[in-house]
């Protein structure tokens, strides 16, 4: 035991050394959050209030009809209306986004409306989400036209408004403000943990491994007294201390990201605090440590196959896609943990997280998911420990 902890200590100070590795174990995961949580943040309000102050352009063509709205519109402050604009013209300019709508009324638009019947209004408009906003005023600004409408009609005809409405429906959604978050960003959180872990564990996986052997130190290391057991499992520990502390550090970055944004309401930061509690962040740690030693297990073997760094590092960086795929896949909307997903590596931490993060996390299947994340780990550990004791495996150059 006390060998194992002296190449432990070795090899965490030799990795620690590597600037690849503190990279990408510290800076990247420390940074990134900050930045993203910022950056986003700052350019959604930006485009919002943007989207909210801008004047639009409002091409309108009422053939004489319908001039209450028309004089409503023309009073609006935040709406330039154009008129006079030839159909196939305003098409053109909306597409070209030189205007932003156009109102085509049909021509006998009054008189539909005078026999009580449909009277049609064509919109025309190019929907992208940054026009939405301004898009929304229009149409608004179209149903109150059309409840103007109607208490006419309902006036002359003597009838109440209320009988055009016979269903008073009154929706209340009993998803938490969590479980609400969860499917938000419940998928996108841990996919980046996941990440982390994997490349916090890579580059001293490459090191430690075929880093040695092409260095030529891997063989004297192998002819001190220390087993080889013990070589392998301080190696190993450090790539599994670097992958677990990635993503502890990526947490503590999320945690500061969040910090730093005061534009987030008190309700939802109230939320997303309850969230990074030490309960949930604890659930999160034991899914991604059985995780981490699964990659650090096939990160070891498939160095330790390579004879030298360059090659360990063009077989190991395609298994990165490997990794992303199933994380991905947690992100699609109407993935859920079950009987079968808690099966498959990396998609079923990917789940079980949303599934924290939501506050409905069932025992049953998180047993499954740890069962099966301790069998891929032990496995993958096997297997490292056999090609480790394979002296043709390890030596060859």
């Amino acid at each position: 035991m006390k060998t194992t902890i002296v190449i432990f200590k070795k090899e965490l100070l030799d990795s620690l050394r590597d600037r690849r590795t503190l990279f990408t174990m510290i800076v990247m995961p420390l940074l990134l959050f900050p930045l993203l949580i910022s950056i986003s943040s700052r350019m959604m309000l930006t485009q919002t209030r943007k989207a909210q102050e801008k004047i639009l352009k409002v091409g309108l063509d009422t053939h004489g009809n319908a001039m209450d709205f028309r004089a409503s519109l023309m009073s609006r402050k935040d709406m330039i209306v154009i008129e006079g604009i030839p159909l196939e013209t305003a098409r053109r300019r909306i597409r070209g986004d030189s205007l932003d709508a156009y109102l085509d009324f049909d021509p006998g638009f009054d008189d539909r409306v005078e026999s009580l019947s449909r009277a049609r209004i064509t919109f025309y408009f190019k929907s992208k989400d940054r026009e939405a906003i301004g898009k929304n005023r229009i149409r608004d600004e179209l149903e109150r036209y059309e409840h103007r409408l109607l208490e006419n009609r309902f006036a002359r005809l003597g009838l109440n408004m209320d009988i055009h409405r016979p269903l008073d429906i009154h929706e209340q959604n009993l998803a938490s403000a969590k479980e609400r978050l969860a499917e938000a960003v419940g998928g996108f959180l841990p996919y980046l943990f996941i990440l982390f872990c994997f490349m916090g564990a890579m580059y001293p996986a490459i090191d430690l491994a075929a880093g040695e052997k092409e260095r030529g130190t891997l063989e004297t290391l192998l002819t001190t007294p220390a087993g080889r057991f013990q070589i392998l499992t301080g190696k190993f520990g450090v790539v599994v201390l670097t992958g677990i502390g990635s993503a502890v550090i990526s947490m503590l970055g999320l945690y500061l990201g969040i910090r730093q944004v005061s534009e987030i309401p008190p309700q939802l930061f109230t939320v997303i605090m309850s969230i990074l509690e030490w309960r949930s962040i604890l659930m999160l740690f034991t899914l991604l440590l059985p995780l981490t030693v699964f990659f650090a297990a096939i990160l070891l073997s498939v160095s330790l196959f390579a004879r030298s760094f360059k090659e360990a590092q063009s077989a190991i960086s395609p298994m990165t896609i490997a990794v992303i795929i199933p994380a991905f896949i947690g992100l699609l909307p109407g993935m859920e943990l079950n009987t079968v997903t808690a099966l498959i590596p990396i998609l079923n931490v990917s789940l079980s997280t949303r599934a924290i993060i939501a506050g409905s996390v069932s025992p049953l299947l998180m047993l499954e998911v740890y069962g099966s994340l301790i069998l891929y780990a032990a496995v993958s550990l096997l297997l490292c420990t056999r090609i480790f004791s394979n002296e043709h495996i390890i030596l060859r150059t």
